[in-house]
C-alpha cells in the first residue's frame, strides 16, 4: 500500500457506535477507522456483532423492526444515522455481496445491469460497455462472454459469486461490503474470490466478514476482532495474527475458544 493512500483520511469512522435490536444490545461502543481502498475483515465467533455491524454501513439493518443506534458512523464524512441519508442512494454507494450468492431469476446481461436500469438507463451501448467492463472486473468475462442471454441460474456457485459482485460494481459503489462471501464454495472457487478481492481493493474500500481466519490473513490488510458486540482489537492483519494486543484475540486465533 503506497504512502499516497494510507495518508489518506479513513473511508469509514465509527465512534462509541451501539446497536439495539429492541432492548438487546448487540454492539457496544464500536469505534474504529477503516482505510481506503484496503481490505479490512471483521473476525470474531458467532453472534459477535460482526455482521451487525456489517449491515450498519449500508443500513440493512433498518429493515429488520424495532432497531436503533447510538454515536457516530460515517462514510466520506457524512453521518449515516441521520434522517436526511437518503437509504436507496447509500446503497449504491455501498455494495454487498452476501453469504449465499443471489443472482436474480434473469439473463447474465440483466443481473449485472439491473441496478442501472432501475436508476432509468437504457442506452444500449453504456450497458454492452458496463457489462464488458464489470465482468471482467470479476474476472468473469471470459468464462461467459458467449451466454449473456442465458439464465445467470445456470451458473457454478463461483460464478454466481462473481456475478453478484459484477452486479455491485456495475453502480459504481464506493465500498464493497462482503458477508462470508466464500463459505458456500469449495476451494478452487474461493480461490478465485479472494484473488478477486486483491485486484477489486485498488478501486473500492473492501469490508468482509468471515470465519475463516486463514482467509482473514490472505486477503485483509487490516484485521479487527470482535467479541460479545464489543472490538476487542483492531490492527494490521499481520501484526494481530503475529503479535495481538490482547490475550482475548490470541485465545482466539490460537483456537483456544470460538
Amino acid at each position: 500500500m503506497s504512502d499516497e493512500v494510507t495518508r489518506e483520511s479513513p473511508a469509514i469512522v465509527a465512534r462509541q457506535w451501539n446497536f439495539y435490536y429492541g432492548e438487546n444490545r448487540a454492539l457496544h461502543g464500536i469505534s474504529m477507522e477503516i482505510p481506503r481502498r484496503q481490505v479490512t475483515a471483521f473476525i470474531g465467533p458467532s453472534g459477535c456483532g460482526k455482521s451487525t455491524f456489517l449491515r450498519c454501513i449500508n443500513r440493512m439493518n433498518d429493515l429488520i423492526d424495532g432497531v436503533r443506534a447510538e454515536g457516530s458512523l460515517t462514510l466520506e464524512g457524512q453521518e449515516l444515522n441521520s434522517n436526511e441519508v437518503d437509504v436507496i442512494a447509500l446503497r449504491r454507494r455501498v455494495g454487498m455481496v452476501f453469504q449465499k450468492s443471489n443472482p436474480f431469476p434473469k439473463s447474465i446481461y440483466e443481473n449485472v445491469v439491473y441496478g442501472l436500469r432501475i436508476a432509468g438507463m437504457n442506452n444500449r451501448s453504456v450497458l454492452d460497455d458496463t457489462v464488458e467492463r464489470c465482468l471482467r472486473k470479476a474476472a468473469l468475462w471470459d468464462e461467459v462472454k458467449d451466454r449473456l442471454k442465458e439464465s445467470a441460474l445456470q451458473l457454478s456457485g463461483g460464478q454466481m459469486q462473481r456475478l453478484c459482485i459484477a452486479r455491485c460494481i456495475a453502480v459504481n459503489p464506493d465500498v464493497l461490503l462482503m458477508d462470508e462471501p466464500c463459505s458456500a464454495l469449495d476451494p478452487l472457487a474461493t480461490t478465485r474470490v479472494e484473488d478477486l478481492i486483491e485486484e477489486l481493493k485498488a478501486d473500492y474500500t473492501i469490508v468482509i466478514v468471515t470465519h475463516n481466519m486463514q482467509q482473514a490473513s490472505r486477503v485483509s490488510d487490516r484485521t479487527a476482532f470482535f467479541y460479545m458486540g464489543s472490538l476487542i482489537e483492531m490492527d494490521e492483519t499481520r501484526k494481530l495474527f503475529t503479535n495481538p494486543a490482547c490475550k482475548q484475540t490470541e485465545d482466539y486465533i490460537t483456537g483456544r475458544f470460538g
